[in-house]
């Protein structure tokens, strides 16, 4: 008769229609409530920690990837580098003693310019391509003058590479072959502002006067100071580069992508291909820096929770040891109780993964609150990505299952007579 109790007050009265492994699994997590909710509340911290430090830091390295890149190109493509030849003798040999210096690189263009911007253009992966003549001059306004680096773009490609609209502080982004665009620091200095004449020249001191359309500001003093924007043509004139371009800007659609797509350009192109990731290699190794701390963030959180799921198992085994014998004596398999115990885990990971998203996201809604700019504006955006959350719930849950074999091997093996007796 007490076999028989125990029996029935073994066997889950739950809906029938539910299979038989949930039945089975539910009931044990319900019978240790405390535990149950003690390891919920353990994943859900897990998760949302990673939850939020991973929207933390990739917002924060998206933030600064935006602010370097919004004021250059990912890619800049420059004519091959002047070389020097040794002194060599009748008989063609190398003179001994010869001193071989590099020559100073002068300002050139690019030959063939116009079929490299199509040959470009046409790769996979570029989305824009902007043909660009730079060099120095010489800004004059009275008796005052500054040394400037003259920029002449397109401002219909250009400025899709370099959203300097947005960058304007006083006046229009107007690029017509008299105007001028200045940084706020040079109008300072020199004492000039919107709608002013400014004079400028090259080094052979052939000038030419612009009206200034509009003072912008790149957020650096140093730019500030030397920076200048013209229309291409003008600045082909004022250099003395009639016709041609000394580089051309590129963008492309994966940013961390740029060094690749640069080496397959040069080796197409025979052209100088200088990635962002090339000339900032230490803002670079920064970034990548953060990412491996951010995924051993991941690693050693979901690895707490992995133990601390086993662990809550491995007590449930021990005490639902009667149980399991009970129910194997009456002929369930050893794949149904490996199966219970694994639905365990799962549920487990699953429940505490999706408190842990939403303790992830109040944290994230948070900060974006509280954690402001000295203009009350968040220190950087945020995006609560739904790819997060479902990697979060998928990896708690996979962490679940993955914690809880052990244990239901164990219990799996579990010989029904021991287990009664025992």
């Amino acid at each position: 008769m007490s076999a028989d109790k125990t029996t029935s007050s073994s066997i889950p009265q739950l809906p029938r229609w539910m299979p038989f492994e949930w039945l089975v699994a539910l009931r044990f997590l319900r019978e240790g409530r405390v535990q149950t909710i003690f390891i919920i509340g353990g994943v859900a911290i897990g998760v949302g920690v990673i939850v939020f430090m991973s929207a933390l830091l990739s917002g924060l390295q998206a933030n600064f990837v935006k602010r370097v890149l919004t004021g250059q190109a990912h890619i800049q493509l420059l004519p091959p580098k002047e070389t020097a030849r040794a002194l060599r003798g009748a008989d063609a040999s190398v003179v001994e003693g010869s001193i071989v210096q590099p020559p100073l690189q002068r300002l050139k263009s690019m030959d063939q310019w116009q079929s490299l911007l199509t040959t470009v253009r046409d790769m996979p992966d570029v989305t824009v391509v902007s043909p660009v003549v730079s060099g120095s001059a010489l800004a004059v306004r009275g008796s005052a003058s500054r040394a400037i680096s003259l920029t002449g773009v397109e401002p219909e490609g250009y400025f899709q590479i370099v959203n300097l609209p947005e960058k304007i502080v006083r006046g229009t982004p107007r690029l017509t072959g008299q105007d001028i665009l200045v940084g706020t620091d040079l109008a300072s200095e020199l004492g000039v502002d919107v709608g002013d004449k400014l004079r400028v020249a090259n080094a052979q001191g052939v000038a030419n006067t612009l009206t200034i359309s509009g003072v912008f500001d790149l957020g650096n003093k140093a730019a500030n100071q030397r920076s200048t924007f013209v229309a291409l043509r003008t600045a082909q004139s004022v250099l003395d580069l009639l016709g041609g371009v000394t580089s051309i800007e590129v963008t492309v659609r994966d940013v961390y992508a740029a060094e690749v797509i640069a080496q397959r350009i040069q080796a197409v192109t025979g052209l100088e291909a200088d990635s962002w990731i090339k000339t900032g290699a230490q803002f670079f190794a920064a970034l990548s820096a953060q990412t491996t701390a951010n995924t051993a963030i991941r690693f050693f959180v979901g690895l707490s929770v992995a133990f601390g799921i086993a662990s809550v198992l491995v007590v449930s085994v021990v005490q639902k040891s009667r149980e399991i014998g009970i129910l194997r004596a009456m002929g369930i398999s050893r794949g149904q109780v490996l199966r219970v115990f694994l639905l365990q885990g799962g549920l487990l990971g699953w429940g505490g993964a999706v408190l842990g998203c939403v303790v992830g996201a109040v944290g994230l809604v948070l900060w974006q609150h509280m954690a402001l700019n000295a203009d009350g504006t968040p220190l950087f955006p945020l995006v609560l990505d739904p790819v997060l959350f479902a990697m979060a719930l998928g990896l708690a849950t996979v962490t679940g299952l993955a914690a809880a074999y052990a244990p239901a091997l164990r219990a799996a093996r579990l010989n029904p007579v021991e287990a009664i007796h025992g």
